[in-house]
């Protein structure tokens, strides 16, 4: 027995559960395949680590009916703060110059995917397979044929599209022999939550230090998210120090902006590198979030630029459905291809261009990146222009981004 949906979507992360939520009331037949269990804490999108929300994606979730529900748990982002340690740079970014209530929110990735999952597999026209694992896939002409596993038992599933949703190791790109285009960067990201000595007052901090950035987030509860980048060979003695000695360390390095610390939870940490898939649609299958593209965590772009994806997708989807098109044809999916690639290689090319900037050590290069962030304090329109892509709201948007139903 072959069971029938339109569209199958390979990985329930914050991504593929938002563009399963997306398309919920569209229509359209969804089977979502996730292969851990929703409560698990071992599932990797939804842990305890801050999660940058632009303010676009808080438009988009809005948009899906789920922004109130999600922002009982968020910590606004009223001003960004930028900062070169040591030296004279410095860059800030407010909120009221774009007449917005906030740039961004942040929220743990725990509370997010609390949200985006509840209730997921009781929506209208969506199938949560749960925990199951892919085993195979065949693209043929007509459709897509899928076998999983769930609780021993091999399923057949067919649709009209196949979704990678997968992540950055993305079991489906695998299977089509999709190359891509990968950068090391010999570093990894550190995460912690921190209870600083006074309360976020919705002032995120990006600053950059001799042993890599260290962006502190405002989280609920008076904590901050930590997420700091350290060299490769430096990873073990970090992790290895007991609380006492990481507090001091970060605090060394970031300053007392936000008083003394005075507690850090669990931390966690994974290798950074700058992946671009060679290719994010075939016939019937299109990539979105890691498994099409997956950033460094400066400026927290990844999840935003995952659910423009997502949002794009779900547009494309349901006016093809809407005018009689092939929702898996190479012409429908084209449409999604042209219009991210522009977003997906301006955030490749921001996240990359900082990392190598700020990593530079020569003496001529900092000065002039220092007087390059002071130069930008100062410049209304090219602050404006940043603050905007940091927001998620350059360029064309999405319907769900200016408000609008899906269906129309």
């Amino acid at each position: 027995m072959c069971l029938e949906f339109d569209v199958i979507i390979v990985g329930g992360g914050m991504v593929g559960a938002s563009l399963a939520r997306a398309l919920s009331d569209c229509g359209l037949r969804i089977a979502v395949v996730e292969s851990w269990l929703l409560d698990s804490d071992r599932q990797p999108s939804y842990d305890d680590r801050a999660v940058a929300l632009a303010y676009g994606t808080r438009l988009i979730l809005e948009g899906m009916g789920l922004w109130s529900a999600i922002s009982t748990d968020v910590e606004p982002i009223r001003q960004i703060h930028v900062s070169d340690r040591g030296h004279f740079g410095f860059t800030r970014l407010h909120h009221e110059s774009l007449n917005v209530e906030a740039l961004g929110y942040v929220a743990t990735g725990h509370d997010l995917g609390k949200n985006l999952l509840q209730g997921l597999g009781d929506l209208p026209n969506v199938a949560l397979f749960c925990p199951a694992t892919l085993v195979d896939f065949d693209v043929s002409e007509e459709s897509v044929q899928v076998k999983v596993t769930q609780a021993e038992t091999e399923l057949a599933l067919r649709g009209r599209l196949l979704v990678a949703a997968d992540g950055s190791r993305s079991m489906v790109r695998e299977r089509l022999s999709i190359g891509v285009r990968e950068w090391e960067y010999g570093q990894s990201a550190v995460i912690s939550n921190l209870t600083p000595g006074e309360l976020p007052r919705g002032t995120a901090f990006e600053r950059f230090t001799e042993s890599g950035p260290m962006a502190m987030l405002p989280l609920n509860k008076g904590r901050y998210g930590l997420i700091w980048t350290v060299e490769e060979a430096d990873l073990a003695e970090v992790m290895a120090w007991d609380e006492r000695e990481f507090l001091l360390q970060v605090q060394q390095r970031f300053g007392y902006r936000l008083g003394r610390f005075q507690r850090a939870g669990r931390r966690s940490s994974y290798p950074l590198s700058l992946v671009r898939a060679k290719a994010h649609i075939r016939s019937r299958v299109a990539l979105i979030g890691n498994a099409a593209h997956a950033v460094h965590p400066i400026t927290g772009q990844g999840f935003n630029l995952g659910i423009r994806d997502a949002a794009v997708l779900a547009e494309v989807l349901v006016d093809a459905d809407r005018d009689g098109r092939d929702l898996g044809a190479l012409e429908t999916l084209n449409l999604y291809l042209d219009w991210r690639r522009r977003d997906q290689q301006a955030v490749a090319l921001m996240t990359d261009s900082l990392v190598r900037l700020f990593t530079n050590p020569l003496p001529p290069i900092r000065v002039a990146r220092d007087i390059g962030m002071l130069a930008l304090d100062l410049a209304s329109p090219a602050k404006r222009f940043l603050t905007r892509q940091f927001m998620g709201i350059n360029g064309r948007l999405p319907r769900l981004a200016r408000g609008l139903s899906l269906v129309r």
